[in-house]
């Protein structure tokens, strides 16, 4: 049986775990799917180490907004004038780095538009983010910027499933239910929590209460991968595979 594609982004309080998260599932996906797309929209570009991506290479890896001239051969026009929808999908190659079957992309910061600021780079990212997530059939992981203004603007527009990880504590319970809120309205099709840094039964009760039937898992406290000094442990990744299983359950049923 085939196994279908699935776009998923990871969003949360900074500091939550989104990232850690996104590339435990990137790293399950590449276990199962031909192709994974793991895409770094954070500002804060924390992703390629997460996924084993040596400093020295990180640091070499441009974002897709400053590929200037490329900008401009894809989006052609002069002056103000260009195409908003260039299809991408077939070139997008040309922006990953590989690692394995996983294809990583750095979006880089996404300016407003308006006078004379970076209106050809921002349409050029939106059109990048609408091939990855409409006109690919494979894994698409996005690892969102923290908080909650990259929704107002649309950016996880189009995904299947936008996942809201919460820490359990009052100030990231409330970033997450503004999240949830906002991700409705701009009709993402399913959005689920994931609990994390769950130390005692107490911590996933609130977690529980605070989302009742929301709540896709829990994820204990995880202390290598919090100070950066390794990979989650198997009992943490061995969660994060349940996670898959479930989302790919839910998207079966879909």
């Amino acid at each position: 049986m085939k196994l279908r594609g699935i776009r998923i982004a990871v969003s949360g309080k900074g500091g939550a775990g989104k990232t850690t998260l996104a590339a435990a599932l990137i790293r399950a996906y590449a276990v199962t799917h031909r192709r994974v797309y793991a895409v770094d929209a954070d500002p804060d570009a924390s992703l390629a180490p997460a996924l084993g991506i040596s400093p020295e290479e990180s640091s070499a890896i441009r974002p897709v907004v400053e590929l200037k001239e490329r900008i401009q051969d894809v989006m052609g026009g002069e002056g103000g004038f260009f195409s908003l929808n260039p299809r991408l999908a077939e070139i997008l190659s040309d922006f990953c780095t590989h690692i394995g079957n996983i294809l990583f992309i750095r979006m880089g910061g996404i300016k407003k538009a308006g006078g004379n600021c970076y209106c050809r780079e921002n349409a050029f990212l939106n059109a990048v983010l609408t091939a990855l997530l409409l006109e690919q059939d494979e894994v698409v992981v996005m690892d969102m910027p923290a908080g909650i203004e990259h929704l107002s603007r649309g950016t996880a527009r189009g995904v299947d499933i936008l996942l809201v990880v919460v820490e359990p504590n009052p100030r990231s319970v409330h970033t997450g239910q503004l999240v949830e809120k906002l991700a409705q309205d701009i009709d993402v099709p399913r959005v689920a929590v994931v609990g994390n840094k769950i130390a005692s039964v107490e911590d996933a009760v609130a977690i529980e209460t605070a989302f009742p039937g929301r709540v896709l898992g829990l994820l204990s406290f995880d202390h290598a991968s919090y100070k950066g000094e390794g990979d989650p442990g198997p009992g943490f990744l061995a969660r994060v595979a349940q996670i898959k299983e479930s989302l790919d359950k839910g998207r079966a049923a879909t």
